[in-house]
This record gives structure tokens, sequence and C-alpha cells, in this order.
């Protein structure tokens, strides 16, 4: 298949499931301001999205899109270091036109992965898991006061927004460039649609968990 015996194609399925998932960021970053404006809301919500089959249908939809983006980046790393040979272990000056972050997308991906383990344990794992077996779960704001009252949380989950941030300004518009949707005049607006929508949707998510922490005593010793 063309998508996964060609480089390209390998490419096209990191492009498209990682936009898929700046958009579940971008709508998981909204639903958690609802939890700013009021808890109750919040509440409804979570209990919107539990274990009913539209919720697990996404879940399975956005488990997929993780999977594959995840693999897909290990192999095409796998696949260029094999593709330089003895030349990936010289040592060489990052080119002014190449920036950080592309050359760093795979550490920043582990670090994403590792803030991901940690998120779903936190949350998914303790409240639409156990829904899922029939067990009575409390409402979501409960699990907010759970985590975000140890002050721990705030610097390890702004670290992982900070990632998140780099891999998402560099993966925006090489997703698009990747897709043959760019030429130099939109590669440049795309880089700029990155960058403002990456640090909108990365402040919104730090301010919510400043927010959570202060609301829920993790700044009171």
């Amino acid at each position: 298949m063309w998508l996964t015996n060609s480089s390209v194609g390998r490419k096209v399925v990191m492009s498209v499931t990682g936009l898929f998932l700046i958009l579940f960021l971008t709508f998981h970053a909204l639903m958690n301001l609802v939890g700013i404006i009021n808890l109750k809301w919040y509440d409804a919500v979570c209990e919107f999205l539990g274990a009913n089959w539209y919720a697990v249908l996404g879940t399975l939809i956005l488990a997929a899109g993780f999977a594959l983006h995840i693999i897909f980046a290990f192999w095409l790393t796998w696949q260029n270091r094999k593709a330089r040979g003895n030349d990936a272990y010289s040592v060489t000056k990052r080119p002014k036109t190449v920036e950080w972050a592309s050359q760093n997308m795979l550490v920043l991906g582990l670090i994403v992965l590792c803030f991901l383990v940690l998120h779903l344990f936190q949350f998914w794992a303790k409240m639409q898991v156990p829904e899922l077996m029939g067990k009575t779960v409390l409402a979501g704001s409960h699990y907010l006061g759970a985590v975000f009252s140890h002050i721990w949380v705030v610097p390890v989950y702004l670290i992982g927004f900070c990632a998140i941030w780099f891999h998402i300004t560099h993966g925006f518009w090489s997703a698009f460039q990747t897709l043959g949707t760019t030429n130099d005049k939109w590669i440049e607006r795309f880089k700029c649609i990155g960058w403002w929508w990456a640090t909108i949707v990365m402040l919104m998510f730090a301010a919510e968990v400043i927010y959570f922490a202060w609301y829920f005593d993790a700044f009171k010793f």
C-alpha cells in the first residue's frame, strides 16, 4: 500500500494524523475552559463524554490517531537514520534555515508521549475506564481537584505544554507542506498560523492548569 510502502506515504499519514490531533487539542482546551467558567458545566460535559457509544467511538478514533502518529514517527526516524548510515553520527552544525524543533521532533515527541501517559493515568484511566466497567464514578471536577491540588503537577504540565508547542509549531506547516498545499508564499503563512494557533491553545492549557491549581489550593502551603 502506498501509504506504508513509500516514505512520502508515511509522511502523509504523519501529516494527516498530526493535524487531526491538533484539532483534538483545540477541542480539549476549549472543553477545559468550561471548567474555569463553571465547574458544574464541566461536570455536565464530562458526563456527556462518558461511557456511551459515541464517546467510546471517539476515544477509539483518537487512540488510533495517536498510535499511527507515534508508530510512523519512529518508522520515519529509523528510515532516515538508516539512509544516512555513518553520516548520522558525524557532528555537524545546524543550518540556519533549519528550525531547532525540526531536528528534535522525536525528542519532543517522546516528552509529549510521557506527558500523555501521565495525563491518561490521572484522568482517563480513573474516569471513563471505571465507567466502562460498570462502576460508579465521581464528577469530573472531583478528578480536577485530585490532580491539581498537588503543586508538582503545575511545572510538569507546563513542561509538557512547552514540548507540545514546539512540536505543533513545526508540525503544523510541515504537514501542509507534505500534503502539497503550500508554495513560497503560503509556507510562511502556514508558519504564522501554526505559531499563533499553537500559542493560543497552549496558553489556554497553561492558564487552565494554573487556575485549577489555585482553585484547589495547590498554592496554599
